[in-house]
């Protein structure tokens, strides 16, 4: 092959992909078989399993049981913000966004006691199988999934503490700054690192679309000062949102 040629399979996807973009292949319509791709454009039928096959891992068919296989509807991309900025007494980011937004959102949390996974003790400085506070996070919009999150905060400084459970007690739901500072922590200081991989099995089955689908995957940690009080990964569809962030100039 002539270097920086294509290979066919990759020349057909491409011609198929054009299609769907411009409308010749519209939503819900049968993708030509593979015996059809065969005859059109010349090639194997290996080439033209491998062509449905790219189609397929991008998101842009998907197949239909005893039906075969069909191009998808791609859904309106929206935006998650994240924002730096904090109002006191707003809670947490999800709250405040959506206060900020004018936008109806929901969530529900549950909180267990477990030990700490080796990589999420690292994000603490603790040790591994530390006892840790995890809680899961499920964000919704308008009843439609928009992220979920899973959060660690270790028990060494949340123990035998009012705020002990994110979501119960006085300062319920009022987010990690606010609660830290009830128990005299003051978090001063937050990162976030953002990343992308395949979605896991149980994280589509919360948040729509198929395993393997790429999510963004955010993870943050909340310091005071250098001592980490939470960690989070924040996981949002990368086919449905995209996160912006709007940070102060200082």
């Amino acid at each position: 092959m002539p270097f920086g040629e294509q290979p066919a399979y990759l020349r057909v996807a491409e011609d198929l992909r054009q299609q769907i973009a411009d409308g010749t292949l519209p939503p819900h319509t049968r993708l030509p078989s593979q015996a059809t791709i065969r005859v059109t454009y010349g090639v194997s039928d290996t080439v033209a399993l491998e062509a449905r096959k790219v189609l397929m891992a991008e998101g842009l068919v998907e197949g239909r049981s005893g039906s075969g296989t069909y191009v998808r509807e791609q859904p309106s991309r929206r935006t998650v913000a994240r924002s730096g900025y904090r109002t006191p007494g707003a809670g947490s980011t999800f709250r405040q966004e959506q206060a900020d937004e004018h936008v109806r959102g929901t969530w529900e949390g549950t909180s267990e006691r477990v030990e700490a996974p080796a990589d999420i003790a690292g994000r603490l400085r603790i040790e591994p199988c530390e006892p840790v506070m995890r809680t899961r996070y499920v964000f919704r919009v308008g009843g439609d999934p928009v992220m979920m999150s899973t959060s660690w905060e270790p028990l060494r400084l949340t123990g035998r503490t009012p705020v002990l459970l994110p979501e119960q007690g006085p300062l319920a739901g009022r987010g990690v700054v606010e609660r830290m500072a009830a128990i005299d922590v003051v978090v001063d200081n937050v990162t976030e690192e953002v990343g992308a991989r395949p979605a896991l099995a149980a994280e589509a089955r919360v948040l729509g679309g198929l395993p393997g689908h790429a999510v963004l995957v955010i993870a943050r940690t909340h310091r005071a000062g250098s001592l980490p009080v939470e960690t989070a990964d924040v996981i949002v569809p990368a086919d449905r949102y995209s996160v912006a962030y709007h940070l102060p100039v200082r």
